[in-house]
C-alpha cells in the first residue's frame, strides 16, 4: 500500500494517554478511561517511530489535549526532536542517539465531542491550541501542526481566530455508516448513497477556510475516516459499562464488501479532485476492526479496501487532470447519487493518461464515453470487482475479490465498465 504516514496513538485513546508512561525500561501500565481496559504501554514512542521507519512511513503523533497540557505536548516534541534538555537526553538514554525528527503533530482528537475524555468547549479550545502550538514551535519551529476541527463554522472559525497563525492543517473526521451501540451494517446500495457525503465535509471546510482568510495557508487533513463506524456499546453513556466483547464484531470480514471498496475509491477521488486543499487523509484503522487488513495467527486477509489503496498507490499517474463527469443516477429509498465516479491522471510529460472509473450500480454495466479519441480498439484494464456486490475476502476464501488484468473493448471512445467495479484504464496520448 506504500503507506506514506501513520497517525498514532489515537483516536479517543490519546485523550487520556500520557506519553512518558510508554518510554524507558520501566513501563507503567495505566487504565485507559476511553475504552475501559488496561494499557500495558509496552508499545510507546520509540517503538512507534522505529515501526514507521521500518515500513517507510512518516510518523504523525496526535497529542493529548484532553487530560494533557500544553507543556506535556511540547515536552513530547522535545523528546522526539532535540538532543538537549531533560527530554532530549532522556531519549538518548533510552537508546536513540539521534533525534527522531517527527514532523507531523496534532493538537488533540475530536475534543469537540462529548464522547471524548477531556472534551473542550468552543471557548476553551482556541486558547488551548494557541498556547500548545506556541510552546511546540518554541521547541521545533518548522514542524507541521494540526488541530482537531469540524466542518462547522461554530467550532472552526473561533479556532482559526485564536490559533490560525500557528497552524498548518485543520483535522476533520467522519465515519458514514455505523451505530456505536448496535451492529447493523448498511446494505450495498445504502452505502452507495453515502459516496457523495465526504465532499460535503470537504467543501464546508474549504468555505470556512475561505471565510477566515486562511485558505491556501492552512490545509485540510481528513485524518480519520472510514465508511464503517466503530461498534462500541456504552461509548456515550458514562453510567454504562462498555460491552467490550461486542467490539469483536468489528472484525467480521463479511462486513467489508465491494461497498467498502467503492466507497473508498470515491472518497479518494474526492480528495484528489480537491487536492489543492486536502493534503492528507488517514484511513482508520489500518489493521483489524474495519481495517484494510485482517490479521490473525494463521493468515493475513487482504480486504477489498486493501486492493483499492494498493491500486491508487501504484497505478495512478502523478498529476490530476481537471475533468467533468456526467452520469445517470443510481436511486435507492428516495435517495440518488451519480452511478459513475471518475478521476483522470497524467504523467509528467502528459503523454499517458490513467482513468479511474467507479461503477456503483450493482447490476448494470456503465457505458462510458471517455470524451477523447483512442488509438486502438482495446485498452488494458485493471478491474477490481467480485461475483456479487456483497463479495468479501475471508480466512477460508482469501481472493474472492482481487484485481484482474483485462482487455476492454473501446468502441468509438466508449468503454463498458462492469457493475459494482473499480476500473483503471491507461492510454498513451498521441
Amino acid at each position: 500500500m506504500k503507506v506514506p504516514v501513520v497517525r498514532w496513538p489515537g483516536g479517543c485513546f490519546v485523550s487520556s494517554y500520557h506519553w512518558l508512561n510508554g518510554t524507558g525500561k520501566e513501563r507503567i501500565p495505566e487504565y485507559d478511561k476511553a475504552w475501559q481496559v488496561e494499557e500495558p504501554n509496552t508499545f510507546g514512542t520509540d517503538e512507534f517511530v522505529a515501526w514507521c521507519r521500518k515500513i517507510g512511513a512518516e510518523p504523525y503523533i496526535c497529542t493529548n489535549a484532553g487530560t494533557g497540557t500544553a507543556k506535556e505536548m511540547s515536552d513530547w516534541v522535545e523528546y522526539c526532536n532535540l538532543n538537549v534538555g531533560k527530554f532530549g537526553r532522556m531519549r538518548q538514554a533510552n537508546g536513540n542517539k539521534d533525534p527522531f525528527n517527527v514532523n507531523y503533530w496534532s493538537i488533540g482528537n475530536e475534543n469537540w465531542g462529548g464522547h471524548e475524555i477531556g472534551a473542550k468547549s468552543i471557548s476553551e479550545w482556541g486558547p488551548l491550541v494557541r498556547e500548545s502550538t506556541k510552546m511546540m514551535r518554541r521547541v521545533s519551529p518548522d514542524i507541521k501542526l494540526f488541530a482537531a476541527a469540524l466542518s462547522s463554522r461554530d467550532w472552526t472559525l473561533p479556532l482559526l481566530k485564536d490559533a490560525g497563525d500557528l497552524l498548518d492543517y485543520v483535522s476533520i473526521h467522519n465515519y458514514w455508516d455505523g451505530d456505536h451501540d448496535h451492529f447493523n451494517p448498511e446494505s450495498y446500495l445504502g452505502c452507495m448513497m453515502k459516496t457523495t457525503l465526504p465532499e460535503n465535509d470537504i467543501k464546508n471546510t474549504i468555505a470556512i477556510l475561505d471565510e477566515s482568510g486562511y485558505r491556501g495557508r492552512i490545509k485540510i487533513a481528513f485524518d480519520e475516516w472510514n465508511l464503517r463506524g466503530w461498534l462500541h456499546p456504552g461509548l456515550f453513556n458514562p453510567r454504562q459499562k462498555m460491552d467490550i466483547a461486542a467490539r469483536d464484531k468489528n472484525d467480521a470480514n463479511s462486513t467489508y464488501t465491494m461497498a467498502d471498496a467503492l466507497f473508498t475509491a470515491c472518497f479518494l477521488n474526492t480528495c484528489l479532485r480537491n487536492a489543492k486543499d486536502v493534503k492528507m487523509a488517514c484511513f482508520s484503522p489500518v489493521v483489524n476492526a474495519s481495517g484494510a487488513l485482517f490479521v490473525h495467527p494463521e493468515e493475513i486477509v487482504k480486504r477489498t479496501t486493501f486492493y483499492v489503496f494498493s491500486l491508487y498507490a501504484n497505478k495512478l499517474q502523478p498529476n490530476v487532470v481537471p475533468s467533468e463527469v456526467n452520469s445517470d443516477s443510481l436511486t435507492f429509498e428516495n435517495r440518488s447519487v451519480p452511478a459513475v465516479d471518475a478521476i483522470v491522471t497524467s504523467n509528467k510529460e502528459k503523454k499517458r493518461l490513467t482513468l479511474v472509473l467507479v461503477n456503483k450500480d450493482p447490476q448494470r454495466a456503465a457505458d462510458c464515453d471517455l470524451g477523447f479519441e483512442t488509438s486502438g480498439n482495446t485498452v488494458g484494464a485493471i478491474n477490481l470487482s467480485g461475483d456479487s456486490p456483497d463479495a468479501y475476502n475471508d480466512v477460508d476464501v482469501l481472493d474472492r475479490v482481487n484485481p484482474q488484468n483485462k482487455q476492454l473493448e473501446v468502441n468509438r471512445g466508449h468503454v463498458l465498465i462492469p457493475p459494482h467495479s473499480l476500473v483503471f484504464l491507461t492510454f498513451p496520448l498521441r
